[in-house]
């Protein structure tokens, strides 16, 4: 299998999962995606968000454009980060199509600062969905611990086994 398939499928099933995650919240009730939880970030949707900038910001590095600047969570509402994520998302997916190969080894430097690093564009993908599966992983015990316990398995290798069907 090809790096530029493997890649195009991280970024589809980042969209993919993402979007699960935003049908499984979307008509949980504000009081539970704002309750105050112990974790990285407070809140689940504190925490959405914060995977939502994150995304954005590794857009950035890859697209090797700009990062775009959004408004702080705290003046957003749930439909506007759930519509934010998810557009991010798709962005996202549809660069990494787009790419070719060699394009996917491309290294790009990245100084910041937290870390200076010149990797493949194909590294900073896998960090930007990992980053989002270690996040929607504390999503869901978050959830659990203020009784939403119905989440979906979206582990990516249910995600190859269901596009199969």
């Amino acid at each position: 299998m090809s790096l530029k398939k493997i890649m195009s499928n991280f970024a589809d099933y980042n969209l993919w999962v993402n979007q699960q995650f935003v049908n499984w919240l979307s008509p949980k009730a504000d009081e539970l995606l704002y309750a105050e939880v112990q974790s990285s970030f407070s809140t689940i949707m504190k925490t959405l968000d914060h995977i939502w900038s994150t995304e954005e910001y590794w857009f950035s590095v890859i697209s090797e454009n700009e990062m775009t600047v959004k408004k702080p969570e705290s003046e957003l509402s749930k439909e506007e980060i759930f519509e934010g994520l998810l557009n991010s998302s798709t962005r996202l997916k549809h660069l990494i199509n787009s790419l070719s190969e060699e394009d996917l080894m491309k290294e790009v430097k990245i100084t910041n600062p937290w870390f200076e690093c010149e990797l493949p564009i194909s590294e900073y993908l896998i960090q930007v969905i990992n980053h989002g599966t270690y996040h929607r992983g504390q999503i869901v015990t978050m959830g659990r611990n203020i009784g939403i316990t119905d989440a979906s398995n979206t582990d990516y290798n249910f995600y190859n086994v269901i596009k199969q069907k």
